[in-house]
């Protein structure tokens, strides 16, 4: 008996299985005349999978579902098949990549495309937050492809299968090319896997999401068709079945709650003012935004500090050292409501030293970001004394990129606003 694997032709989920069978040499066929919402809820199929999920693999030795076991399945048929890797080590690295793919990276594409498909509620809180989820895992993946081709060794291996199909769901219908250039490596390590020629022979031709698809209109437009024709439909449908998993993470009630900064008093310092006279001072800077700052500022409402990384000494590789500070800035973006921030990378050679200058909202660091944000424990964090006219100075030149800084050069200097 061959294997059928049980799903439309263009599912992601089954789209892992192909191309495994691809690299691994392994005849996998598609359910003839499969149709999405039909075939999945015959006696046959559901008694291979109990609640009618797709794909489902049929196999001489019984069904296998669940996406990436089936793809585990097509891949352990070839011994010692390079796909797990070529260690124990890489074997569980293969499956930690798996795993951070489902749940940080798929759930989160899911939570935020399939509410604006019409297949969700769509909840605006929801999918800030989602997509607040979706750029801190992109932000350490590309952080991890900084410095490496492929997620694990030096060739694909199922883990590069089970990501690229994973985002891929995101690259065609919603990952806009303005939101993915945050990731250089992770465009580079996507268009790099899926322009591989097994991943071309399953996938096609992938191109990128031109715009964002538009939420939802409350009011459900007259219907003016016949529901036959509405069959063509079905490649939405399809995705609506096949990933139940994501209802379960939509009842989050965490979204709505209040910002505690949010509740405090009103402050005489608008931040986006202050962000916005930073960006538009052109020359003079010295004159018009430092003078702007502390004419705004407000030690009631904000407060000032200034961070050390704690281990200056592992800073020897400027490119990771500069994607290490990268990392952060998209790990803080849960806080950009809240806070401004400068980050200095200095020196000319090894050791590089990071030292930044953060302005947060209230008269602390704020215990949401410490929570969230795990970066934060790898700085050392001192409160400036604005009455310290030395400290006052420092802050100025941080804000305004003054080189040489504290008798060294500037590396880089990046800006959180």
């Amino acid at each position: 008996m061959a294997l059928v694997l049980h799903s439309g032709s263009n599912n992601k989920n089954a789209l892992k299985a192909l191309i495994a069978a691809e690299y691994t040499g392994v005849k996998v066929e598609l359910a003839k005349n499969f149709e999405m919402g039909v075939s999945n809820k015959t006696p046959e199929f559901v008694k291979m999978n109990p609640i009618g999920k797709v794909p489902v693999l049929e196999t001489p030795d019984g069904p296998v579902f669940e996406s990436n076991a089936i793809a585990r399945y097509v891949t352990k048929l070839k011994p010692d098949n390079p796909l797990f890797g070529s260690s124990l080590i890489e074997y569980a690295q293969i499956e930690q990549w798996n795993d951070f793919s489902a749940t940080e990276i798929d759930a989160n594409i899911g939570q935020w495309l399939y509410p604006r498909l019409g297949y969700r509620v769509f909840i605006p809180p929801a999918e800030e937050a989602a997509v607040a989820a979706l750029k801190r895992a992109l932000g350490a993946l590309n952080i991890h492809l900084a410095s490496n081709t492929y997620l694990v060794g030096h060739s694909i291996t199922l883990a590069d299968i089970i990501m690229a199909c994973n985002l891929s769901h995101g690259f065609r219908y919603i990952m806009t090319k303005s939101f993915t250039k945050e990731f250089p490596h992770v465009e580079r390590y996507f268009w790099t896997v899926v322009n591989q020629p097994n991943f071309c022979k399953i996938l096609g031709e992938v191109k990128q999401a031109e715009s964002i698809p538009a939420p939802p209109s409350k009011k459900p437009a007259p219907a003016k068709e016949p529901a036959k024709p509405k069959a063509k439909e079905e490649p939405k449908k399809e995705v609506k079945k096949e990933e139940p998993k994501f209802e379960e993470e939509e009842e989050a009630p965490k979204p709505k709650a209040k910002n505690p900064l949010d509740l405090l008093p009103p402050s005489k310092m608008i931040l986006d003012e202050w962000k916005r006279l930073y960006s538009n001072t052109k020359t003079n800077f010295r004159e018009v935004a430092i003078k702007g700052f502390w004419d705004m500022y407000d030690p009631e409402g904000y407060s000032l500090w200034f961070c050390d990384y704690k281990y200056q000494d592992e800073n020897t590789v400027s490119f990771v050292t500069l994607n290490k500070v990268g990392g952060f800035l998209q790990r803080m973006d849960l806080a950009r409501k809240y806070a401004f921030g400068k980050m200095l990378v200095i020196g000319s050679e090894a050791p590089y030293k990071v030292k930044g200058l953060w302005l947060f909202r209230g008269k602390e660091i704020p215990k949401f970001v410490m929570d969230e944000c795990y970066d934060m424990e790898l700085y050392e964090w001192k409160e400036v004394d604005i009455n310290d006219e030395a400290q006052k100075e420092r802050v100025n030149q941080m804000i305004e990129d003054y080189e040489p800084f504290e008798g060294e050069a500037l590396l880089d200097a990046k800006c959180f606003k």
